[in-house]
């Protein structure tokens, strides 16, 4: 068995995957170790399923709005185990596509834990494996909760693994997934509460946090702000949390923790490569995706970036090109990533929050809003507005960023994103043309 390799890759998720194909793909000799689910958390315990629950809710709420507006439907309850088969199905042949081409490819896949005995060499189920490039893209799990009866709730890897809708939820975490898994369960008919220590979606635009907080109050979400959960224990059948309001909550069928997450990098002997940590336990690297070892490398969610699936790849594709392809200064611009929380409605985000912009600003920054309900919700009488803002800097405005939440700003932020990208000013957005009438048009139209 011939265990040299021009590329070594731990890690078989989004990051990963990526680099490995791309490598191959110029002629390099790859060895990818994964002892778990090709596709890593984003297509088994993340993205993918997650997409597919958030619409799963979509069209629970379809079903009322269309009711409402006249139409002659009944919505009924979502037949939970046979979505789920679906569900499953399709990433089922996810990681069956990905398992096709790298075996096209002649990638080597070893379906082991891998760790360094050497900073160029490592050992899998016994045999060593040598290359002068080594990548590590071992991804990030649930952060735990760590109160007491912490045991007692489950984490988003659970929530995938819910063969019922639990009728009433505490969701503890106010960040992008808390949010997201709130919003699914809500339109699919639990009775949900979310508490969090701050504001929801604390590390958005302020305006966007406030204005998911009174869109979820709208459809019965109660949100308990600044309020840590310092314990859960078990009545019966059915849960209580102990918080810093020194109140009691519950009951609950289902408690849910979506703190964060950690980044995989103990038990495979980075230290033994001479790879440098943070404290939060994140590998340090450059713009370059370079560790403080030559020829290792580190991209994902290891390495304290932003933890998007999108950004992975995109940096994995990169590293892939200056290695292998003669690109010496390849590598992911990292500013001005978009990013979209599949909350209900959901949320999309490009460049600096307002406060970023001012601090780093100052008196430069304006700032352009436009509150409006959608027809849609007009015409069904639901309450509640969309949001759409623009944080511009100096004489010009160039947009230095782009934020919105309502219905379809998942899709409308890829185009506008671009537009931030390169650049553009308030003055080119509204030389823009509205389409009308959509909700989109609010952005080159806003005062």
């Amino acid at each position: 068995m011939d265990t040299q390799s021009d590329l070594l890759v731990i890690g078989g998720g989004s990051g990963g995957l990526a680099t490995a194909i791309r490598a191959a793909r110029h002629g390099a000799k790859v060895t990818l170790f994964e002892p778990h689910e090709l596709g890593g958390t984003c297509v088994n315990r993340g993205c993918v399923p997650k997409k597919a629950m958030w619409y799963a809710a979509e069209l629970a709420e379809a079903q009322r709005v269309a009711q409402t507006v006249g139409f002659d439907v009944h919505p009924g309850a979502l037949d939970w185990p046979a979505f789920v088969a679906r569900r499953e199905a399709y990433v089922l042949r996810a990681r069956g596509s990905y398992a096709k081409r790298l075996h096209e490819l002649g990638i080597t896949v070893v379906p082991a834990y891998a760790r360094f005995t050497a900073p160029h060499t490592l050992v899998a189920d016994g045999v060593e494996h040598a290359a002068p490039h080594i990548v590590v893209a071992t991804g990030s799990r649930p952060r735990p909760l760590g109160v007491p009866g912490a045991e007692l709730a489950i984490d988003s890897d659970g929530f995938f693994r819910l063969d019922a809708l639990p009728p009433r939820v505490a969701v503890i975490g106010g960040g992008y997934i808390g949010v997201e898994l709130a919003g699914v369960l809500r339109a699919l008919g639990a009775q949900v509460e979310i508490f969090s220590r701050s504001g929801l979606l604390s590390h958005f635009d302020a305006d966007i946090g406030q204005s998911l907080t009174d869109l979820l109050a709208a459809e019965g979400v109660a949100h308990h702000h600044a309020c840590a959960v310092r314990g859960v224990h078990r009545e019966g059948r059915t849960l209580w949390l102990d918080c810093a309001d020194h109140a009691r909550h519950g009951p609950y069928d289902c408690a849910i923790s979506a703190i964060g997450r950690v980044p995989n990098t103990e038990s495979f002997g980075l230290d033994v490569a001479g790879v440098a940590l943070t404290e939060a336990g994140e590998i340090i690297t450059d713009a370059f995706e370079n560790t403080s070892t030559e020829g290792i490398y580190a991209l994902g969610d290891v390495n304290g970036k932003p933890a998007l699936t999108p950004v992975a790849i995109a940096a994995g594709r990169q590293l892939a090109e200056r290695l292998f392809n003669g690109k010496p200064d390849a590598h992911l611009d990292y500013a001005n990533i978009p990013s979209v929380v599949f909350s209900h409605p959901p949320v999309g985000s490009v460049g600096l929050s307002e406060a970023a912009a001012r601090k780093q600003y100052g008196e430069a920054v304006t700032i352009h809003r436009a509150r409006f309900t959608p027809m849609l919700w007009s015409l069904a009488g639901r309450d509640g507005k969309y949001l759409m803002k623009l944080v511009c800097m100096g004489g010009d405005e160039r947009v230095v960023g782009l934020h919105g939440i309502g219905p379809g700003m998942d899709e409308m932020l890829q185009g506008f994103a671009v537009a931030v990208k390169l650049g553009a000013t308030y003055a080119d957005f509204l030389k823009t043309v509205a389409i009308h009438p959509t909700a989109a048009e609010e952005f080159v139209t806003m005062a």
